[in-house]
């Protein structure tokens, strides 16, 4: 049976059979999960009806805390309802959610899951959040791709309701809830069977209802207390099997099969990765990679993490295990390991003392810390850490990725490394200013190739923390198979690269990421024979030695001949088509046209008009550059900051604002987060 495919981001996703699933949606923005509730919103103010026919209600508070209250009162009034949060906004919602498990009241809140703030803010991944509520009594599961975050956000909202215990779904943010790829949609028909309005029904009548009533919310002394926090013991021990049967109904209804720890590997594997989260692609890609060459790997994918189903975890082991490595992408101070490893630990010796696991001997039982505040996790990597696993001491409390210099920590890796997923897609990269228009081009471009060939896609987009008026940088790739590469396309791996602002061409290294034989597409304002001149030389040898063809356009002067002003995202978008020939030049038009009525119809005719005017302009705007054999530029990249500068600025902040934090080690880094006046 053929299935509708969308192209979609991970917010979109979980967002959709949010909307779709509840009856009140109580929110509260908060960067990376603020996309869903203003999708809800968007949809409930456009009439948009559940799957009951009614038209949810979104209750925007003043606080996550506010949310929370607000969603407990719904939940004790017996209706559906649902939030969307990450970060410290998860963490003013705590004393809510105790409430709400121990009240065994259905939920699902949906997490995109981010850094805490600690010695700074960061608005980027990692799990640290969803690991300060593992105490609450939530349920945790998690998803690894946009197609997850809509299958698992379904499979979280049948088994909440069969289960009584409210669910955290939580994905990675920006690195999932803002990554756009072409998934199967989860349709009504499916969402129907998958939820017993038997369960709905049971909701509705536990309500607080003076028809009914009950006393709920009382205080107890310590004759009761404790007994009544063992009651729920029995709900708990069950959850593990209610979930599985969610995932293996879904699977009868969709062919997408899921388990609560799903192993990916050889059979005979002697060296496992346990992780979640996007995490999970890479390793698996990884794995896949490097099996073809005789090794013996694999990868546990955990998909519920609370409850903890010990037995399930050690039993998705292969027998032949030797060593394990459990990566959290969380930092737990002062602790003697994070708290996935610590739980795998548990497990490991819980079920080797009695007897259950499959083991000749109990492997060894390594951890480290992975990708925290969104820091990359690459193929490279992961080879780093079953490298490490082969050694007869492998380090265990182990960070890679990072250069710990002053503990030690760390653990080498070759970042040349690839897989054959660099040589199977095509990698596009796009430089441009934040508001420019640049990153919804290319949201655009994606969902034209997804949705406009055969071919899988991925969109991701790099957005300095400052937003509007800082780089942006969107990382596309599309190719035949599906996609699991969750990092950044590396050096030498694009086939195609964009600058649409010709400032960066001092500032930025961009073609360190081109592939030799790639193209290179500037917009500037200079004429065709004065480009080659206004290139620093470094980036001139460049595209010499690495054979590019350099392509330009002036989009601003087609943007202002075709009445768009300064806007020149479409005037761009259209020359990524030309160039890349991903479509024919007529349907990618066409397709492009389509768009702009889609995305500006409300806005007039006049503005539809600009638009295809600077499409159709931009076609013969496009101009190849002839590059001579030698580079001839006098213009040389300017040091970051003056030579007089002090030392931190010199040797950290430079290092920042030349795009090379990513290799300061650790000791250059203040411990209490305090840094200098106007550093």
């Amino acid at each position: 049976m053929s299935r509708r495919t969308i192209t979609i981001d991970g917010n979109e996703a979980a967002a959709l059979i949010a909307h779709l699933t509840n009856e009140v949606v109580a929110i509260y923005p908060i960067t990376p999960a603020s996309p869903m509730g203003e999708h809800a919103d968007a949809w409930s103010a456009e009439g948009k009806e559940n799957l009951w026919g009614t038209v949810p209600r979104i209750i925007e508070m003043q606080s996550e805390g506010g949310a929370a209250g607000a969603i407990h009162g719904a939940l004790q009034s017996g209706a559906l309802t649902t939030t969307f949060t990450a970060s410290q906004g998860l963490l003013l919602m705590l004393p809510n959610m105790y409430k709400i498990a121990g009240e065994l009241s259905p939920t699902v809140f949906h997490i995109a899951s981010r850094s805490l703030a600690a010695q700074a803010l960061s608005i980027f991944c990692d799990h640290s959040d969803i690991m300060a509520a593992r105490g609450t009594g939530f349920a945790m599961l998690g998803a690894n791709s946009v197609q997850q975050v809509m299958d698992m956000a379904l499979i979280a909202q049948a088994a909440t309701l069969q289960s009584r215990v409210p669910i955290l779904h939580f994905f990675d943010g920006f690195r999932t809830s803002h990554e756009i790829a072409r998934i199967e949609e989860v349709d009504e028909t499916t969402t129907r069977a998958m939820l017993d309005e038997e369960l709905i029904a049971a909701h509705r009548a536990r309500a607080l209802n003076p028809e009914h009533p009950v006393v709920r919310g009382t205080s107890q002394n310590p004759d009761v207390y404790f007994q009544a926090r063992e009651s729920v013991n029995p709900y708990y021990l069950a959850m593990p099997q209610i979930v599985q049967q969610c995932m293996d109904r879904f699977a009868t209804l969709t062919g997408r099969s899921y388990q609560l720890f799903e192993y990916t590997g050889a059979d005979d594997a002697e060296r496992v990765m346990i992780l979640m989260g996007s995490g999970v692609e890479t390793a698996i890609e990884t794995v896949e990679e490097l099996n073809h060459t005789d090794e013996k790997l694999g990868v546990l994918a955990v998909r519920l993490f609370r409850p903890f189903d010990a037995a399930s975890c050690i039993a998705a082991l292969p027998a032949t295990t030797r060593a394990i490595a459990v990566l959290d992408r969380s930092k737990e101070p002062g602790a003697d390991g994070e708290p996935l490893y610590k739980d795998v630990a548990t497990a490991l010796m819980q079920q080797c003392a009695a007897g259950k696991a499959p083991f000749k001997q109990i492997p060894k039982l390594t951890g480290g810390r992975y990708g925290l505040s969104s820091k990359e996790f690459t193929p490279g990597m992961v080879k780093g850490v079953f490298d490490e696993l082969n050694r007869a001491e492998p380090k265990n409390s182990f960070t890679i990725g990072i250069d710990d210099d002053v503990t030690h920590s760390s653990i080498a890796w070759d970042p040349l490394f690839r897989t054959a997923a660099t040589t199977r897609t095509v990698n596009a990269l796009f430089y441009g200013l934040g508001s420019d228009g640049t990153v919804s081009a290319n949201k655009n471009s994606i969902k034209i190739i997804g949705e406009c060939t055969d071919l899988h896609a991925q969109g991701y987009f790099v957005y300095d923390s400052k937003k509007s008026g800082a780089v942006t940088v969107s990382h596309l790739r599309f190719g035949p198979q599906p996609i699991r590469s969750t990092y950044l396309i590396g050096d030498n791996d694009a086939q195609f690269v964009a600058c649409h602002q010709s400032i960066f061409l001092e500032r930025y290294d961009m073609l360190d990421k081109a592939a030799v034989g790639g193209t290179f597409l500037l917009n500037s304002e200079k004429p065709v024979a004065e480009v080659w001149l206004t290139l620093p030389r470094k980036m001139q040898q460049q595209i010499i030695d690495k054979k590019l063809r350099l392509f330009v356009i002036d989009a601003y002067r087609i943007a202002a001949d075709s009445g768009m002003g300064r806007r020149i995202n479409t005037i761009m978008q259209c020359a990524f088509f030309v160039l890349a020939e991903l479509l024919p030049m007529d349907q990618a038009i066409s397709a492009m046209k389509a768009a702009v009525e889609k995305s500006y119809g409300k806005r007039g005719g006049k503005i539809i008009k600009s638009n295809f005017a600077a499409i159709d302009a931009s076609v013969d705007g496009l101009q190849q550059v002839t590059t001579p054999e030698q580079a001839t530029s006098l213009i040389e990249k300017p040091p970051t900051v003056a030579a007089e500068a002090p030392p931190f600025i010199q040797q950290v902040t430079a290092e920042i604002i030349a795009g090379r934090g990513d290799q300061l080690p650790v000791s250059r880094m203040p411990a209490d987060g305090s840094y200098p006046n106007g550093s």
